[in-house]
């Protein structure tokens, strides 16, 4: 049963690391609102994720942005085989943010980015058809990056600074199709680890070409998260002996647990994009490049010393972005957006403790100035995936699981924004 825990420690992974598994692009809701759009936007504080060298060019000596989303998820899964069926009933996500910035002078400003990128809450029926590859799995990661942003000229600026990273998981599935204990219990695994830390980078660079129009580029480097103190909890096995035991040729292990060390990989990615202004409208573009290739397999190794190397075969993916704003008046401006995101996910290779595929995003919002200095951001986004019949080849017994998923989200979210 060691490919039992190998296997929930794959799934942890793709679950802590974006599309195919579950990345939460909810970085800002002026950004949102506008496709998630913001590398070339100089516009608040958010410019502290989407691309701190605009930093230096916000007109005010202080800026922040602070707000948080209801993440609303649905799976549905159908193998038309067997007609057997199943939904998640996924507790709402709460994703937030906090930005700052605080400008020395007009060529230098400091600032603090504290974001959740990486987070979800996925649960599916118990003992439902794909419970020996996942029950439920909660996850969250929060970066903390300090800034810095440097104006080389009146047009051109460079900005970035060192990410923190913590995080914690918690996931649980099933042994296999049938294993139970002597009072008819399935057999599970629990992985569970919290406080998982280490440090990444990111830098950026913005062009102001002319008055309207503006160039931005942003590279967040690849962030590896070693899992060493966590705890792997077998329950419901029909072994009491405190010794694994092989029964038809299958080890059983002793209910109880044991660690694990597992390096969780969070791709680097490259943004660029455009930004053109003009009277009372924007208009943004951004395309982002995220390397998934690093993905070829997770490198397990346990408490006993035995190791285990499970595939995933992920390739780099794209995401398109659009955006347009309008200023309707002093107070109101007005937001709208669309996006394309790839999954990274090959055929042969989707699981469902997150399941997604291709999506198109819609996206909406307004910002409201209560005065000078406050301003309240709403924004609201549906994403619809592409409805995929795929499978998962990599079983511990040899099959494959699958059928046909269906999935979408909305989110609403909101926020203030503060200058001074």
């Amino acid at each position: 049963m060691k490919r039992v825990l190998a296997t929930s420690l794959f799934l942890l992974a793709s679950a802590i690391t974006f599309a195919g598994g579950y990345r939460v692009g909810l970085q800002g809701q002026r950004a949102l609102a506008m496709g998630h759009t913001g590398v070339a936007y100089v516009n608040s504080a958010e410019l502290a994720f989407f691309n701190p060298a605009g930093l230096v060019y916000l007109e005010n000596k202080i800026n922040a942005s602070a707000g948080g989303f209801g993440v609303f998820s649905s799976v549905a899964w159908q193998n038309e085989s067997t007609g057997q069926f199943a939904n998640t009933d996924s507790p709402m996500g709460t994703p937030f943010y906090l930005y700052g910035s605080y400008a020395l002078n007009e060529q230098l400003s400091l600032g603090l980015a504290v974001y959740t990128p990486y987070g979800s809450t996925v649960e599916w029926p118990t003992d439902w058809a794909g419970s020996h590859l996942v029950n439920n799995i909660e996850l969250a990661a929060v970066f903390i990056q300090p800034l810095i942003s440097f104006k080389i000229s009146d047009k051109f600026s460079v900005g970035g600074g060192p990410i923190f990273v913590t995080g914690n998981v918690n996931f649980n599935r099933n042994a296999n199709r049938f294993l139970t204990d002597q009072e008819g219990n399935r057999s599970n695994v629990t992985i569970d680890d919290s406080g998982v830390t280490n440090w990444g980078w990111s830098v950026g660079g913005m062009f102001r070409a002319t008055e309207n129009l503006t160039f931005g580029a942003n590279y967040r480097s690849e962030i590896i998260l070693e899992s060493e103190d966590g705890a792997a909890t077998f329950a419901n096995f029909p072994n009491d002996s405190g010794q694994p035991v092989v029964v038809g040729g299958t080890a059983i292990p002793s209910n109880g647990t044991q660690g694990f060390n597992a390096s969780l990989p969070l791709p680097a990615e490259l943004t660029v994009g455009a930004s053109y202004s003009k009277d009372k409208w924007v208009v943004n573009v951004d395309y982002t490049r995220t390397y998934w290739d690093v993905y070829e397999d997770l490198d397990i190794v346990f408490a006993d010393g035995s190791e285990s190397i499970n595939p995933r075969n992920y390739k780099n993916s794209s995401i398109y972005k659009f955006g347009v704003g309008y200023a309707a008046s002093e107070k109101f401006m007005l937001r709208a957006g669309y996006y394309f995101d790839e999954s990274p996910v090959q055929s042969g290779y989707f699981a469902p403790e997150t399941p997604r595929n291709d999506s198109n995003g819609f996206s909406a919002g307004l910002s409201y100035a209560i005065s000078s200095s406050f301003a309240i951001d709403a924004s609201f986004l549906y994403v619809r995936f592409k409805e995929i019949n795929e499978s998962y080849d990599y079983v511990d017994d040899g099959s494959s699981f699958g059928g046909t998923y269906k999935s979408s989200a909305f989110v609403p979210g909101i926020g203030l924004t503060y200058k001074l």
